[in-house]
């Protein structure tokens, strides 16, 4: 069986999309062999990798409750380097969170967060995992900046918006979710907020780099849901985000299942034995 690498990228509350493709790959009994996230996509990562099943990640979803959404969405009043402290997430993470290592994960995970000094990527793949997945969401100007090892660290969709390039060399079918989502113009003209042209500007940065990662990488199986004008912060439409990638499973687990046959056939035309007698 070749080995399969997971990519998931961030993009906030539509990261949550990437729960139904996780669970088309339980249905196809289809398990990475190494998972590779940004920002929210360290998340649902490290999930995935310390045991959880799709359906286990939708059901933790459902529970949550705005009021649980607001006390994560904890507000720093000084806002001195970020609208959000951080530590709900935090203590969300350690509640619900099987393990706290990567040591202890089912599957090895790579998060990738940026060093705010240096404007480099990090990889990070050992030691606490809530401290990495933390410093992975700190999407700058939202999220204060995270601390490790001495090291200012800000989201990881700064420098790899959907990290493929941490895996590629890990992996014989790369697979790579996009949650960057679809931004329209809104049907009734109104202007941009402040917040919204942050975001969008971010949004454009993020796409252009991912551009040319796709090209330079080149995944067997990429994948992007149509959300459309779904912000960063947009939890509370956790089910009508999941609904639209729901449509686009079926369609990706038929790729999942091509890219394994064709690597199969290609290893049986390479090694003639491998082909059945008549």
């Amino acid at each position: 069986m070749k080995t399969v690498g997971l990519a998931l990228g961030g993009g906030g509350a539509r990261g949550l999309s990437h729960i139904p493709y996780v669970q088309a790959l339980d249905e196809l009994g289809v398990k990475p062999a190494i998972i590779s996230g940004t920002s929210i996509g360290s998340i649902i990562g490290g999930f995935y990798a310390a045991g959880l099943s799709g359906k286990d990640m939708e059901a933790l979803t459902e529970h949550i409750s705005i009021l649980e959404i607001g006390k994560m969405i904890d507000l720093n009043v000084l806002r001195s380097s970020g609208l959000v402290k951080g530590k709900g997430v935090t203590e969300f993470l350690e509640e619900h969170l099987p393990v706290h290592t990567f040591e202890q994960l089912n599957i090895p995970l790579k998060v990738v967060a940026a060093d705010f000094w240096k404007g480099s990527e990090v990889v990070i793949d050992s030691g606490n995992l809530v401290d990495a997945i933390r410093a992975s969401i700190s999407i700058p100007g939202i999220f204060i900046p995270y601390t490790i090892d001495n090291i200012l660290l800000v989201d990881g969709g700064v420098v790899n918006p959907l990290p493929m390039s941490v895996i590629r060399e890990h992996c014989d079918i790369l697979i790579a979710i996009d949650v960057s989502g679809i931004v329209v113009p809104p049907k009734n003209n109104r202007p941009p907020s402040v917040f919204d042209i942050v975001m969008n500007t971010y949004h454009i940065m993020e796409a252009k780099f991912l551009e040319n990662d796709l090209a330079e990488n080149r995944p067997e199986i990429y994948v992007k849901p149509p959300l459309e004008n779904v912000q960063v912060l947009d939890f509370h439409r956790a089910k009508k985000i999941m609904k639209c990638a729901q449509k686009e499973a079926d369609g990706f687990k038929q790729q999942v299942e091509d890219a394994l046959e064709l690597k199969i056939n290609r290893k049986r035309s390479f090694f003639p034995f491998f082909r059945k007698r008549t």
